[in-house]
């Protein structure tokens, strides 16, 4: 007796407790990942810059939350100016060259670039379209982000056929993945956004987004009347339904 009334209370308790867990959670991680960028952001910059311009002070003051990140926002943004508009691009172009020479640093910095220019600028270059592709044989399907129609060399071997290239990404990994020029009558295109299929990959299909369902038009049957059904019947009928011919 004891036993099952010890069961059924955990079962209970392990029910709410889930259910809770759930609740919160996603709350929980949320606030806690916002917390930790801008703390990370707030003693990026700000704090450095002050020891630099005050070397005096053994410590840097307590500068009130935000203030730090605010700060960084507006470098990493007076950065972009300079890069777009005046010399910045030569600065970019000589640090890349002094990069490319070093064999580890060359690696780490040129994926992480063409990732970010991928995902972050527009044209006709980045991920445009979500698509679904018959991999890694028919019948099954993946995912897939297209990056624009396939030029050069890719497209001359295959001249009678109009290809897309297309990047897979892989489980749970996202920023891995293959490289796939695909002919543009075997695509499906998906009607999500870039970020939710992040989310369905990187998930393995546990998050799925709420798409809105495209509203069917509804078509409203009108019943036939009796002198149009008998017409129907019997095409040589009056309008009173006596046929023709007939007295």
């Amino acid at each position: 007796m004891l036993k099952r009334i010890w069961h059924s209370v955990a079962r209970i308790v392990r029910t709410y407790f889930v259910a809770g867990l759930l609740a919160f959670a996603p709350i929980g991680i949320t606030f806690w990942a916002i917390a930790w960028i801008i703390t990370r952001l707030d003693n990026l910059l700000l704090p450095r810059v002050i020891q630099w311009v005050s070397p005096g002070l053994r410590e840097p003051p307590d500068l009130p939350p935000l203030v730090g990140a605010l700060f960084t926002f507006l470098v990493i943004l007076l950065a972009g100016v300079i890069v777009r508009h005046f010399f910045g691009q030569e600065v970019v172009r000589i640090w890349e060259t002094l990069l490319s020479r070093v064999p580890v640093a060359r690696t780490i910095y040129g994926g992480v670039k063409q990732l970010l220019d991928a995902v972050l600028q527009t044209g006709e270059t980045n991920f445009n379209r979500v698509v679904l592709i018959e991999y890694p044989r028919r019948g099954l399907w993946a995912l897939a982000f297209t990056t624009g129609p396939t030029r050069g060399p890719v497209a001359q071997a295959v001249p009678e056929t109009s290809l897309i290239n297309c990047f897979l990404p892989t489980t749970p990994n996202p920023t891995s993945g293959f490289y796939l020029a695909v002919p543009a009558d075997d695509l499906i295109e998906v009607p999500i956004t870039v970020e939710d299929a992040f989310k369905v990959i990187m998930s393995a299909g546990l998050v799925t987004p709420d798409v809105p369902l495209p509203q069917r038009a509804v078509t409203t049957a009108v019943a036939p009347s009796s002198s149009e059904t008998r017409s129907a019947a019997d095409p040589d009928a009056d309008s009173d339904g006596t046929p023709t011919g007939q007295p």
